[in-house]
Formats: C-alpha cells, structure tokens, sequence
C-alpha cells in the first residue's frame, strides 16, 4: 500500500458512499485507476466490508454498557457455550478476550436499564459466570469506526 492507497482508505472510512469521480478528483486520479484501487484494496481483504452507522438514538439503543465477565472454566466447551450464548443476544455489539483480572469483555447497548437487565438475565442463563460487572457509559466523548493508518506497512 502506498500513500495514495492510505489517503483513499481515509476518505472511505469516513464516508464509503463518497462517488468514486469524488475520491478521484480528491486524490488526483482518473475515476478507473481510483476504481481499480478500490477493487484491489477489496481483493486483499483490506477492505473487509461497507456497512451504514446509524445513530444509536434513532436506533432507540442509547444506553452503552460495558460488562466485564470472569469465570472459572476455560475449556473449549465452555467458550462454544459462551460464545453462542453471545451470538444470540443482538444487543452485545462487542466480545473481546482479555488479558488481565477480566476474562471477557462485552459492550451492550440498549434503550435503559431495564432492557439491560433482560440482556443480563440471558447472558448468566446460558452460561456459568464466576462474575459479572456491568458499568453504565455516562458520557460518549470519543467514537470513531475509523483505524489509524499511520501503522500501515
């Protein structure tokens, strides 16, 4: 990847709908080679998909919750059982495996409280939990969908 291949991959990670003749002009291509950048960009897995953000408020899930999960079994039974049971619950957007005193970390959003206690009931139903953390986001301050490219090789 070059440095025009960065500056396109910018301007996609802000708005992936931006007409291809738009990003040529901006980058100082002709609207196929920015086409064919784009194309091989898709091809080496790059770039993995376009999707639509929608705003959390019209989506009526602006609660975020940040759950930390600990247990006490790590076989491989366990996490299929986990990780089914996380697939299946659409209100968690995020799983991670961590490092640390917490095993897994979730990001749930929902409209309030309430909805995050059915989350919660689902989530210590399906599987066994040592514990279960939950904190309340009080304030978005940052978010962003978009990676830093200054690491890119």
């Amino acid at each position: 990847m070059d440095s025009i291949d960065c500056k396109l991959l910018e301007k996609l990670q802000q708005n992936a709908d931006t007409p291809v003749a738009d990003l040529a002009a901006e980058l100082g291509l002709s609207q196929t080679s920015c086409w064919r950048r784009i194309q091989r960009l898709k091809d080496a897995g790059v770039i993995t998909r376009n999707v639509a953000l929608l705003d959390r408020n019209h989506a009526n899930v602006s609660v975020t919750v940040f759950v930390a999960v600990r247990t006490s079994t790590h076989s491989q039974e366990w996490f299929d059982q986990f990780h089914a049971t996380v697939q299946a619950i659409t209100e968690v957007v995020e799983l991670y495996r961590m490092s640390g005193d917490v095993d897994y970390l979730l990001r749930v959003v929902v409209p309030d409280i309430a909805a995050y206690d059915k989350v919660y009931k689902r989530l210590i139903a399906g599987t066994q939990l040592l514990d279960v953390s939950s904190s309340f986001a009080m304030e978005e301050i940052k978010f962003t969908t978009a990676l830093p490219l200054t690491y890119v090789r």
